[in-house]
């Protein structure tokens, strides 16, 4: 049966024996739910919740675990994500010679001058964290293009092969916002940053995998199991038209909120296309631009110089000017702006863009600012003055936080993913993973927020633990702080009637166990849209 059959027949589901936490002010726990298709009817208790049966009624004993509103991933590149589980994969890898195997292993069973595409290195891991070349790819590759993206989408790594296809060459000028590397001779050494990727063709998952519907139902399977019904989708019109597709199909069973790329809203704005358009399924919600670029490339654009590269403060990838007219734009065109900036200058420019905003009238636009990695402390007010939504990703945090601690040393680094000052500010805090680049899962990323530990447990107090917040804090980042940043609360993102029946049953009560246990914890039962889409 597919989606849309089982929401056009739909049955009452009970969730009786349950600990629910709701996050709904107003009944804040409860001990059962009763769902009707796509429609929480009943929050309470168990008794009550029984006088809802009816012939065509399921129940689900719940055995006292505890149930939460479903997470939202709020922001995601779900094709690239779905497309990475058949690409080479190359995270985890401790050097350039490990990386190098798995390339050499794909290119085995890989006929020539078929491209070859991965990604996930890290070369700030790697034993010798200089940045990779194209002579080392030419070796185990030399007849396939090979492009292989860097674990933060900033850089990419590129054979000769691939350089020569793209017609990249010394006489090849960087478009603006965008960094071509060169090696001793003056030739480009096969790393592009920032726009220079764009020399490839397109945005990043243009020139990889086929967006098959077999892979994508294995990433909507994937992203079930760790608890999830919504995401924040930023990608480009493929992504939108292969998620189009599957839920045209009836396949769609994850809730898609779409933006476009900044170099397509003149055509949106034109065509009087709005925040909204769509269904509770699947609809266009914002633009995506980027103020900077990434904090492993060196691009992210800091006010002081690199710690590591004093010759270095980042690279502004759109200048000030150009964010405010496209902002404007999309905020007289009743469309979302986010906006991606990791740097404390890049968050400063961004902020100042808002600001003008607010200032000349647009204050029902809806501001979100991406990633919100390294703050200034004079910004940090700022979100909640200007009501600025900060969409962060907490595992980046045990991902970046010794890289960060060489890159911009301990005064700054002690700003990086702020999440307890901002929250403390009053900002509006939305969780998500920047999937591919970290993994797809949210306890993991609750686990992150309440610990500021990496999977070792190191640091053994936390990096910087000041800036923990309780899981509770970091699971409302990633349900009722997702919906308002979207403008979705009214409808989601806690569980009270009226509200979407999307709930999601943990094995383990992480608001009892150790913080540090949480990325142990597991899912026991995901339901979207009122139907089991994944049960252990």
């Amino acid at each position: 049966m597919t989606m849309l059959q089982s929401r056009m027949m739909a049955h009452s589901l009970i969730l009786h024996n349950g600990n629910f936490v709701t996050l709904d002010a107003a009944q804040p726990r409860a001990q059962a739910l009763v769902l009707r298709g796509d429609e929480i009817l009943y929050v309470g208790d168990d008794a009550t919740a029984r006088r809802y049966q009816t012939r065509d009624s399921v129940t689900l004993d719940l055995q006292g675990k505890l149930a939460l509103p479903a997470f939202t991933d709020a922001h995601i590149h779900f094709t690239g994500f779905a497309q990475s589980l058949e690409n080479v994969d190359l995270s985890g890898c401790q050097n350039l010679a490990q990386a190098l195997a798995r390339v050499r292993e794909r290119v085995a069973e890989t006929p020539p001058n078929v491209l070859i595409w991965g990604g996930g290195w890290n070369n700030a891991e790697w034993d010798a964290p200089a940045f990779p070349d194209k002579r080392a790819l030419d070796v185990v590759a030399p007849h396939n293009p090979v492009i292989l993206t860097r674990k933060d989408g900033h850089s990419v790594w590129l054979n000769s092969r691939a350089l020569r296809d793209a017609n990249i060459t010394r006489a090849t000028l960087a478009p603006a916002g965008g960094v071509i590397d060169y090696d001793a001779d003056g030739e480009p050494s096969g790393i592009l940053r920032e726009n220079a990727i764009d020399l490839l063709g397109g945005g990043i998952g243009a020139f990889g995998n086929a967006l098959r519907p077999d892979i994508l139902q294995r990433a909507l399977q994937y992203a079930h199991a760790r608890g999830l019904t919504t995401i924040h989708n930023l990608e480009d019109a493929n992504a939108m038209r292969a998620l189009q597709t599957l839920h045209a199909n009836g396949r769609l069973s994850l809730r898609v909120v779409h933006s476009i790329p900044v170099d397509k809203l003149t055509f949106a704005a034109a065509l009087g296309l709005q925040r909204g358009l769509g269904d509770e399924w699947f609809r266009f919600q914002a633009v995506k631009m980027f103020a900077d670029g990434s904090l492993g490339s060196r691009t992210a654009e800091m006010h002081e110089p690199y710690t590591d590269a004093p010759t270095l403060r980042g690279v502004a990838v759109t200048p000030s000017d150009a964010l405010l007219d496209a902002a404007r734009l999309a905020a007289q065109s009743n469309i979302d702006v986010w906006i991606h900036a990791i740097g404390d200058r890049a968050i400063t420019r961004v902020l100042d863009v808002f600001a003008q905003l607010r200032a000349e009238g647009f204050a029902a636009a809806r501001l979100r600012i991406e990633h919100v990695q390294h703050l200034h402390p004079s910004d940090v007010t700022r979100f909640r003055e200007l009501n600025v939504i900060a969409s962060m990703q907490p595992l980046h945090q045990p991902s970046d936080m010794f890289v960060t601690d060489a890159a911009l040393g301990p005064a700054r680094a002690a700003w990086t993913y702020a999440f307890k000052r901002l929250l403390d500010a009053g900002a509006p805090l939305a969780f998500g993973s920047d999937c591919p680049v970290e993994p797809l899962d949210p306890l993991r990323g609750i686990h992150a927020a309440a610990t500021r530990q990496n999977a070792a447990d190191a640091p053994e107090e936390g990096w910087y633990p000041e800036q923990k917040i309780s899981a509770l804090d970091a699971v409302r980042a990633y349900t009722l702080g997702a919906a308002q940043s979207v403008g979705d609360a009214a409808r989601a993102g806690s569980l009270a009637v009226g509200k979407r029946g999307d709930v999601v049953v943990l094995q383990q009560n992480i608001f009892e166990i150790p913080a540090r246990e949480i990325q142990h914890a597991t899912v026991a039962c995901t339901i979207s849209g009122g139907n089991v889409v994944y049960q252990a």
